[in-house]
């Protein structure tokens, strides 16, 4: 078996079997959007406490690709600080999907959650925690995505 039929497998689980899919009650940030190319949705709930992310659950429908990147992004951001969130780029999440040489439209499906995760950073710290000059720089992050 390939390195490829291997990252396949375990999209297809990813896809499968979601982690941390559905919704928190009571979630600080839900924030939403789409891929209108595709269709593809994803919607984060994500609960903070002392500058962490406590809790987070997607929901959403879609490609495989985008609902497995969303599900594998849960799992890595849990219990992570928003700095080390931050941190998270492009490359980590098709490194970690194993999709370093998709097309343009699926790469905006791989990388649809991780545009949602910054835009939900962005709300919590504009709003929530008052920070507006840093939630701008993570605006910024997050539209550079696409």
């Amino acid at each position: 078996m390939s390195s490829a039929d291997i990252y396949r497998e375990i999209i297809l689980d990813y896809y499968r079997n979601p982690r941390n899919y559905g919704k928190l009650e009571d979630a600080d940030v839900v924030v939403r959007d789409s891929n209108p190319l595709c269709g593809d949705e994803v919607e984060m709930h994500i609960k903070f406490e002392d500058g962490k992310i406590k809790d987070i659950r997607f929901n959403g429908k879609g490609c495989a690709i985008s609902q497995a990147s969303a599900s594998m992004l849960t799992e890595i951001v849990m219990k992570k600080s928003i700095e080390d969130v931050k941190k998270i780029g492009k490359e980590d999440i098709l490194d970690n999907l194993g999709l370093t040489n998709l097309g343009p439209a699926r790469i905006k499906c791989a990388l649809l959650s991780l545009k949602v995760l910054k835009m939900g950073i962005y709300s919590y710290l504009a709003d929530k925690v008052g920070e507006k000059e840093e939630a701008s720089k993570v605006k910024e992050d997050a539209n550079k995505l696409y």
